[in-house]
């Protein structure tokens, strides 16, 4: 149904004489903008909210905007708070103990697997223009009630899910809540308030020959394009989803591509180069999640690269030493290590500003940097029975990749709470 026109109005269009043609655009027009004018209102704050997590000046319309979804402050406009410097913080950190936390992998638990010191525990990270706001566990349950939360992509992702289950598991009762696993999803239950926290396996997003949640140490990477509905399926239905994938793009210059299928007797495989395999992994997740989130009840996420500490040489120690035995923490506030590509964070920023959907980026790269004391090391599960070479060799077996928990990814959480909740 048209719109009712004012008679003050006909008297003008009579005057003016408009032809029957365009006093029907005109109206057209009218009802368009009346039936629609919130969805482009929507389209527009989106970009800006790309521009604003980028860092990039948002101009003062952003004001004018709609807020999204789960947000019940702002953080100021001066404020970035992925820039800042870690400070010690031995009364509020750590938000938990190791032992009082059941659901960390045995690839993760450092104190259990002998690590002599907890200094790693007790950073708290500050932003330079503003503070985070504390982690609150109650609002961020209640939030959750009724809905589902999602992390999606790696081990480090899998590692930042753990942290958020860590964070608010102690608020349920015991016989309120479970962890199950089910082939690439793992999915813990909080039955108190109706809602779950998954992690999804997906190391690239789309699919590809590592996507076995158990067995995928293949070193000859194959990623099919086009692929994504494969994994995107277990997505769908999900009220804040978490995005990662970096680190198994990192196998050299160049990543295979599988433009048929993985059951074709005869395999159409191209090279590309990483960054343009990696833009097509970004295109066709904010396609998915523009076909399949809606923008005014979801959110979505993506965290950025996590950095690994296998060269000290970067950092300026000695040659063929990586994070092992590290304790302290970068001072250099410039510091980029030589594992971070550059080039694939343009690739993010370059797709991320022509989104048509508002996906918030978590830039957890830099201020991880600072923190080679963090890692796992060699206090972890050992997959295989260690050598007798390796045992006399730590350095040679050290993870540097992986995160000890409680410790750096909680402040990743706590990161994605003021993102949340404070945009």
């Amino acid at each position: 149904m048209k719109p009712p026109i004012s008679s003050s109005s006909s008297v003008l269009i009579r005057k003016a004489r408009l032809s029957p043609f365009l006093f029907t655009l005109l109206a057209f027009i009218l009802f368009v903008a009346i039936l629609y004018g919130e969805d482009f209102m929507c389209i527009f704050s989106q970009q800006l909210q790309i521009y604003a997590d980028q860092g990039q000046p948002v101009s003062r319309t952003e004001k004018k905007w709609e807020k999204l979804p789960f947000a019940i402050g702002k953080t100021q406009e001066s404020c970035d708070v992925f820039s800042g410097s870690w400070v010690r913080d031995e009364l509020t950190r750590p938000h938990y103990q190791e032992s009082e936390c059941p659901y960390i992998q045995p690839q993760l638990t450092c104190q259990e697997h002998g690590r002599p010191d907890k200094e790693y525990q007790y950073w708290k990270w500050q932003p330079n223009d503003c503070s985070l706001p504390d982690f609150n566990a109650t609002l961020m349950l209640e939030t959750l009630r009724g809905k589902r939360m999602m992390f999606v992509g790696d081990s480090l992702n899998r590692g930042q899910y753990v942290s958020m289950v860590c964070l608010l598991h102690k608020l349920i009762p015991e016989d309120e809540k479970s962890m199950e696993t089910f082939d690439s999803l793992t999915v813990f239950t909080a039955k108190k308030y109706n809602a779950t926290i998954e992690f999804y396996w997906a190391p690239f997003l789309l699919e590809s020959n590592a996507d076995n949640a158990v067995v995928h140490r293949i070193s000859d990477r194959v990623v099919r394009k086009g692929s994504i509905n494969k994994h995107g399926r277990y997505w769908k239905g999900v009220d804040i989803l978490v995005f990662n994938t970096y680190l198994w793009w990192m196998t050299g210059l160049k990543m295979k591509i599988l433009l048929g299928s993985f059951d074709d007797e005869v395999k159409d495989i191209v090279e590309i180069s990483t960054e343009d395999a990696y833009r097509m992994a970004m295109k066709s997740m904010l396609r998915w999640a523009r076909k399949n989130m809606d923008p005014k009840k979801t959110r979505v996420f993506f965290t950025s690269m996590s950095p690994s500490h296998a060269k000290s040489i970067d950092w300026g120690g000695e040659p063929g030493l990586n994070c092992y035995n590290q304790t302290t923490l970068i001072e250099d506030p410039n510091y980029w290590g030589s594992d971070c590509r550059r080039s694939i964070m343009k690739v993010i920023g370059e797709v991320f500003s022509k989104s048509k959907f508002p996906i918030t980026f978590l830039n957890i790269t830099q201020l991880s940097s600072y923190r080679k004391d963090a890692h796992t090391q060699i206090y972890k599960k050992q997959w295989n029975p260690l050598t007798p070479e390796q045992i006399a060799n730590p350095f040679s077996y050290a993870d540097c990749v992986h995160w000890c928990l409680p410790g750096l990814q909680d402040t990743w959480n706590e990161l994605l709470f003021a993102k949340l909740f404070y945009p």
